[in-house]
């Protein structure tokens, strides 16, 4: 299915692209801002066909367990977000020494949306805040991952983890919507649950368990 969909978008990016480079003086403006569009839309369904190909290599992805230090983890990933952000002024607080047991592939794809979901929607703030530990919650012990971002609604949650749903839109942030509902499924997939709390202007906190009580 995915080269099949891709085929015909790859087309129509590459008539675009060359109807540009053949036309692109005999053009007006409103001319050269649809073409734009039809290539820049061309782009985002090549990155929304990668996503749906990766969330579905996730659920057929069989789990394979072992030890790890989930705290060197969430600083590695966010080291690389940091080189990506140099000039972002980012006050990360991630808690030492946690152990546990997960798919160690499956929970770092888990962990960058999550920690990149943080970056970018706490992007506006003078300084980002971005916290990542372990804590009892409701008489059990989560993992959270908190930021001081532009939050969201609650009365929209239902959306939070659908695929394709998006509770801000591309003015405000980019995005394919494919991400969180990707990071359900591999909640989901180690026996876990994944729920989050939010006010607008207020951030957001994502808990997260990676067993079954």
């Amino acid at each position: 299915v995915s080269h099949d969909l891709k085929g015909p978008v790859r087309r129509i990016d590459s008539i675009t692209r060359i109807y540009i480079e053949d036309y692109f003086s005999k053009l007006d403006e409103t001319e050269k801002d649809f073409l734009k569009k039809i290539t820049e839309s061309a782009g985002s369904m090549n990155v929304l066909i990668d996503e749906l190909l990766k969330l579905s290599r996730i659920v057929r992805h069989d789990i394979d367990k072992m030890q790890i230090n989930i705290s060197d983890m969430a600083t590695a990933i966010n080291v690389e977000i940091k080189k990506l952000n140099p000039d972002r002024k980012v006050r990360l607080m991630i808690q030492e020494g946690l152990l546990d047991y997960c798919d160690p592939k499956l929970l770092r794809i888990a962990f960058q949306n999550l920690f990149d979901n943080a970056w970018k929607y706490s992007g506006k703030e003078k300084e980002s805040v971005i916290e990542f530990s372990r804590a009892k919650k409701d008489g059990k012990m989560v993992y959270l991952i908190r930021d001081n971002g532009v939050g969201f609604d609650m009365a929209y949650y239902d959306k939070l983890f659908t695929p394709f749903q998006r509770l801000h839109s591309d003015d405000q942030f980019t995005g394919t919507g494919i991400g969180l509902a990707t990071v359900k499924r591999i909640i989901l997939k180690h026996g876990g649950l994944i729920w989050a709390e939010s006010s607008p202007g207020e951030g957001t906190t994502f808990y997260f368990t990676l067993y079954s009580d």
